[in-house]
């Protein structure tokens, strides 16, 4: 059976305060001023069409998460799939229909979520299955999951990607000399709170590193939660060293080191493993979503990558929501859950040569 995601909060609509509380089959919303309050009862397809019809979904785009999760097959199982959708009931693909820019004017991006922070399970956009949903990596018909070295634990920050990124194969990166990793572009979020699974989140770039993983380019963008508290204060790369002492030498190790426990070796980075600053990444996102605006406008070839999108209507790949909710319908639900060793749980010590 689907689990849908359905916690948001209504405010300043029309010159009003809404507040919304979930119930089953319908919500109430119960507008408040100080002479009167008001008690409605609307059916979900009320609300919806309030979000086509008086534009409610975009007024209240600041103050309510407007992508909801829809979650398939039972957990720890490879069946397991995380599909998205608006909060109208619009399937959406993560990595094509979800905006690079939250707010473009102001610098704004938003974030995929695949991995919340100090966690181990290897979680990604499937890019060859239709609609891109978040599954978990398998290796030899297991799940993946990362290993903790010494003294870290899982994924030390909360790690996903950019929508409407694709770090290209052909291309050769002048400033690395490698070529895309085939994938979108990854984020290190770095602010306080652990994000959820699924979560899409509102970013502002700081830095870049550049990861050469197996002969391939795969840049890490660190960027920071808007709604951190200490966002404001920070606006390029050396601001990460002041409020964040440490965490950029972490991050290098990390990376250089989290594959050894699987018998591969270290990883390199290219500019020696420093980090380049905010305009320099900023750049990078930019030329990475051109790419992936030839792929979905058919201009790239991307060989095996699914590029069915719902909002894209220049696509060849565009399709109604209609034919996108038979794809979730037609996942598969169930599945045997594998049984997580307490492997993942060990802590490996890495000595770097």
């Amino acid at each position: 059976m689907a689990k849908v995601s359905k916690s948001f909060l209504l405010t300043n609509i029309q010159s009003r305060r809404f507040r919304v509380s979930s119930c089953k089959p319908a919500f109430g919303i119960i507008p408040s001023s100080a002479n009167s309050i008001i008690k409605l009862n609307l059916t979900t397809t009320a609300i919806k069409n309030l979000c086509f019809t008086q534009g409610l979904l975009r007024k209240t785009l600041t103050k309510m998460p407007i992508y909801e999760i829809i979650e398939k097959g039972t957990p720890n199982s490879t069946a397991y799939s995380i599909y998205f959708q608006s909060v109208c009931g619009k399937p959406l693909s993560p990595l094509h229909d979800i905006p690079l820019f939250a707010n473009k004017e102001k610098g704004i991006y938003n974030m995929v979520v695949e991995i919340p922070r100090w966690t181990n399970a290897k979680m990604e956009i499937n890019m060859q299955s239709p609609m891109n949903p978040i599954k978990q990596d398998i290796k030899k018909d297991k799940l993946r999951f990362v290993a903790n070295c010494f003294p870290h634990k899982g994924y030390i920050w909360n790690y996903g990607a950019f929508p409407q990124t694709w770090e290209n194969p052909d291309h050769i990166e002048p400033t690395t000399g490698c070529k895309g990793d085939n994938d979108p572009i990854d984020v290190l979020e770095i602010g306080y709170r652990v994000a959820k699974r699924g979560e899409v989140i509102q970013v502002k770039i700081l830095g870049t590193v550049a990861l050469i993983d197996e002969g391939e380019t795969d840049w890490k963008i660190i960027a920071i939660d808007v709604k951190d508290p200490l966002a404001e204060k920070l606006n390029d790369i050396e601001d990460v060293d002041v409020y964040f002492p440490g965490l950029l030498r972490a991050t290098v190790e990390w990376f250089k080191i989290y594959k050894i426990p699987d018998g591969k070796p270290e990883n390199q980075f290219a500019f020696n493993g420093d980090a380049k600053n905010a305009a320099f990444a900023t750049d990078v996102v930019a030329e990475v979503h051109k790419f992936w605006q030839g792929l979905v406008k058919c201009k790239i070839e991307g060989s095996t990558i699914s590029c069915l999108n719902t909002t894209n209507a220049e696509s060849p790949f565009h399709i109604s929501a209609e034919e996108a909710g038979n794809i979730y319908k037609e996942a598969p639900d169930g599945g045997i859950a594998q049984e997580i060793s307490d492997t993942v749980d060990k802590w490996h010590f890495i000595h770097l040569k």
